[in-house]
């Protein structure tokens, strides 16, 4: 089999022939990290500068994402969901108290647990960064026919999920896990 990647640049992209038979696991792997890298630095970038115009950071809209979907949670939940440890967690769950776009509150079945909330704002952000998120997404999907579309979706997931069975976060760190 054939296959074209993409050679991706910030002054866009070139096709680039790559033969997937007979490679090694090794070289597989060494380009699947190579492509990775370069695709999450380029959305790393893109997010950064969407979230900007939010007045929020890339972390920060990831949290906000954890607690509006959690409903509530607590700090540890918010480390364990962005793979942080609990005080770069607090951090960040702390700017976002100061914009008003969580809060906490005491659990009602146990007063000493604190929990991060979302408040109408939040929310509403949150609502918003998604819409523009998956309209993008979804222009960028529109050149693909649905079977690749329900390929690509498929394999992400299965990467996303093969990453996050080998991170441990049972102690608060994101150590990967042998």
């Amino acid at each position: 089999m054939h296959m074209t990647i993409m050679n991706i640049s910030r002054h866009g992209t070139q096709p680039s022939p790559v033969s997937n038979a007979g490679g090694s696991v090794d070289s597989d792997a060494r380009r699947l990290a190579a492509t990775l890298s370069e695709l999450i630095r380029i959305v790393q970038f893109r997010d950064r500068d969407r979230a900007c115009c939010h007045d929020v950071s890339v972390s920060q809209c990831y949290a906000l994402k954890g607690v509006f979907e959690a409903g509530a949670m607590t700090v540890n939940d918010l480390a364990a969901f962005l793979y942080l440890d609990k005080s770069t967690a607090s951090r960040i769950a702390n700017g976002l108290v100061d914009k008003g776009l969580i809060k906490r509150r005491r659990a009602a079945t146990d007063g000493r647990i604190v929990l991060l909330v979302p408040t109408e704002v939040g929310a509403a952000l949150h609502q918003r960064i998604e819409a523009d998120v998956l309209a993008e997404y979804g222009a960028l999907l529109g050149g693909f026919e649905p079977e690749v579309r329900a390929a690509l979706t498929t394999l992400v997931g299965r990467l996303g999920q093969s990453f996050a069975a080998r991170v441990d976060t049972s102690n608060g760190s994101c150590c990967t896990v042998p």
